[in-house]
């Protein structure tokens, strides 16, 4: 299997979260409705800056940038303003072609304090109420002086899919 060295390095712990409407969409409808600026949207067919199409809408609301290592904080503050527009979510959930996601992108240094990255209750309710799903990214940094060694590999997709990868610490 082909694997290449990939260094994540960043000098403080942080996190961001957001939520995101998928889908077969306009997005301005979905802002007219929730009656909430989103932070990005694009649709079906439109271009990226490389020229090729997005295969599907999105929809992106509330990033939150205010790490304090309680990550649940923070997924609150991304669905606080939802909260009152569940009836609108499901109502859309069930006649459009739409999927949730409560994004959680953490960054995280092996010196530092993990962050708790449990949901509270609250978060989970309106997840559960709104068959939002949550998608937790977790990078994690190499120490100061490793930034020309250290066993951090990436796996090569066009490798095949059926191999185990095996790093020696």
């Amino acid at each position: 299997m082909a694997i290449e060295r990939l260094l994540y390095h960043f000098s403080k712990a942080h996190c961001y979260t957001y939520f995101r409407i998928t889908g077969d969409f306009d997005p301005e409808q979905i802002t007219s409705l929730l009656n909430l600026a989103p932070d990005e949207t694009w649709q079906k067919g439109d271009r990226r800056e490389n020229g090729t199409t997005y295969g599907f809408s999105s929809w992106r609301f509330g990033r939150c940038d205010e790490y304090d290592g309680d990550v649940a904080v923070q997924m609150m503050r991304t669905i606080q303003p939802l909260m009152e527009k569940i009836p609108i979510l499901q109502k859309m959930k069930k006649q459009e072609d739409v999927f949730y996601v409560l994004e959680v992108v953490a960054y995280i240094r092996f010196d530092e304090s993990s962050p708790s990255l449990a949901p509270s209750q609250e978060v989970m309710r309106f997840c559960c109420a709104t068959e939002t799903e949550m998608d937790i990214d977790l990078y994690v940094s190499c120490p100061d002086d490793c930034h020309n060694k250290g066993p951090v590999w990436k796996l090569d997709p066009r490798a095949g899919k059926n191999h185990a990868l095996k790093a020696q610490f």
